[in-house]
């Protein structure tokens, strides 16, 4: 990935993917309640308790952690149909639920190894704007030299909760093209089988 499509930002030591008003108190690892804002807000109450428990946890303890509130905030099936793109029809049932059960595990790792300390960033909601396809829920990072990033979630409830489909860093650059982007040179040199194992070796390298 491009260092401008990147949706996470330095400040010292520490790497945010994105971002919404965290709270202080931890919640439990379960599906959101309430409107597209409390997903966001549950999630990064439990990614700010990791956060300030980083160190002590070690990447292996951040990934157990994070693992169950990835699969409840996460639209998984539909993140992961998304970025393998059209060739998703051609898989067999047997294929399509390992390749979402390896990109709950790469989205899970990619947090853990981005989460790895606190350093007192100031994070936000500004708002919520029905879209086409759900809802936008904007938010802003405030890193510690004052400077705000726009991140922004779509959120949408897909008959069992209020889950993110999205993530885009401003208005303009979207987390699922840029990983279909690049899932897709992936495919088309290994098939379904090498992208599997692509996203499974990111996850595993944080439980040795």
């Amino acid at each position: 990935m491009r260092p401008t499509q990147r949706a996470w930002v330095r400040s010292g030591a520490v790497w945010l993917i994105c971002a919404g008003w965290l709270f202080v108190a931890a919640v439990g690892a379960r599906a959101a309640t309430g409107g597209p804002s409390a997903v966001v807000q549950q999630f990064y109450a439990q990614l700010l308790d990791v956060m300030q428990h980083a160190q002590s946890l070690g990447a292996k303890g951040r990934y157990q952690k994070l693992e169950p509130v990835v699969a409840a905030t996460f639209d998984i099936p539909f993140m992961t149909r998304l970025s393998v793109g059209p060739s998703w029809y051609r898989l067999t049932p047997d294929q399509k639920q390992r390749a979402a059960t390896a990109y709950g595990r790469y989205v899970t790792a990619v947090y853990a190894t981005r989460f790895d300390d606190y350093a007192g960033q100031k994070f936000e909601v500004l708002g919520e704007q029905r879209i086409k396809h759900g809802t936008l829920v904007r938010t802003q990072i405030i890193k510690a030299n004052g400077e705000p990033v726009s991140i922004n979630y779509v959120v949408h409830n897909n008959d069992t909760a209020w889950q993110i489909r999205d993530v885009y860093v401003g208005d303009a650059i979207s987390e699922l093209a840029t990983r279909r982007s690049e899932f897709a040179s992936i495919l088309r040199s290994s098939g379904i089988d090498g992208l599997i194992a692509s996203l499974n070796k990111k996850a595993d390298d944080l439980n040795i």
